[in-house]
């Protein structure tokens, strides 16, 4: 396994982090478990999840499974704190079901947010706290004098940000230089073949100012791993079929063409498209680690061969024609409000 710093901390981080999106929705647990102990004996050590993956039951299991394999010494675990909408017990679709202070990245509910998943995970502190998509009616100031506070406690090591925009990061590190507070690690930003758009930015900026990369989505959701057939009956079990929404809007004719093509070139290097897909993101500049987020046993086991796999000069060049350098045929973004690029505009009405 290649280890690879993690911004300017110091700390070595796996070149693969295992998500956990899947952990109890639909995994049961006995399989997590497997699916966690094979991952950190193949030298994973960046686990990631958040507090709103199934209800929180994500973390529990995750706890739990450190607690009985005796390894949480050997992880690093990263969480989230959503912006509240997606809490336990609430409904993104249902706002009347809210209190008034049950969403948006305040201060009261960082705090809260950590102490509970702190509860869950079963620690006395998390290594890497991320605040999860924005909230840009709160200033930075707010979130990051929770984030310091839990650092300054103990109870959290490093902090980092998922799926901002490049110019809110850039605020949020001034704002933590110049009021001298924690400070962003890493961003966690959608990237795989078929959104490239971090390449235009975000991926600079990392590289500039000594932030960490690690990616989610790096198969399209499947559709780099060759599993989708056609936009219009998804595949038995995947998140498009299972969640609908907009997982299912990330499906589209330009990248199931997009996905079949790069399926040839897995073929002729003999691999799967799956193990490409993982291998093409891990190797591009300012990665720091893509996450994989198996649903099996049986995907762990297919994705772990890339660990001595690297990305060839011929096959980079190859998927740059497919989809060129900072370009985007399918929406990865679509949880983003920042994001404005419209996919599938051409100038037509």
């Amino acid at each position: 396994m290649e280890y690879r710093t993690l911004g300017k901390t110091g700390i070595n981080v796996s070149s693969l982090c295992l998500g956990t999106d899947n952990f109890a929705d639909p995994t049961p647990e006995k399989e997590c478990a497997y699916i966690l102990d094979k991952a950190i004996d193949h030298g994973i050590n960046l686990i990631d999840t958040g507090d709103v993956y199934a209800d929180g039951e994500g973390e529990k299991i995750i706890g739990r499974a450190l607690k009985a394999n005796n390894k949480r010494e050997k992880t690093l675990i990263a969480t989230k704190v959503d912006h509240g909408r997606r809490r336990p017990g609430y409904s993104v679709d249902d706002p009347a079901l809210f209190e008034p202070n049950d969403h948006g990245h305040t201060r009261l509910n960082i705090i809260r947010a950590c102490e509970n998943s702190l509860k869950r995970l079963g620690t006395d502190h998390i290594d890497l706290y991320q605040i999860h998509r924005p909230s840009p009616d709160i200033p930075w100031e707010e979130q990051l004098s929770a984030l310091d506070h839990l650092v300054s406690q103990g109870k959290v090591l490093y902090i980092g940000c998922s799926t901002h925009a490049p110019w809110t990061i850039m605020e949020a590190l001034m704002i933590s230089e110049l009021k001298n507070m924690a400070r962003f690690v890493c961003e966690q930003p959608p990237y795989n073949l078929l959104d490239r758009r971090i390449e235009n930015e975000l991926v600079p900026l990392a590289q500039k100012h000594g932030l960490g990369l690690i990616t989610w989505a790096p198969m399209g959701m499947g559709v780099l791993a060759g599993r989708y057939d056609s936009i219009d009956e998804f595949p038995a079990g995947s998140r498009a079929e299972l969640r609908g929404g907009f997982y299912a809007d990330r499906v589209t004719q330009k990248g199931l063409a997009i996905g079949q093509r790069f399926s040839i070139i897995a073929r002729d290097l003999g691999i799967t498209p799956a193990q490409l897909s993982i291998i093409w993101t891990r190797d591009q500049e300012g990665i720091t680690a893509p996450l994989i987020g198996p649903r099996t046993l049986e995907q762990l086991d297919d994705i772990l061969p890339v660990i001595e796999m690297k990305l060839l000069d011929e096959t980079r060049i190859a998927c740059d024609k497919l989809v060129p350098p900072g370009s985007v045929v399918s929406d990865f973004h679509n949880t983003a409000d920042w994001m404005k690029m419209s996919v599938n505009w051409d100038g037509n009405e």
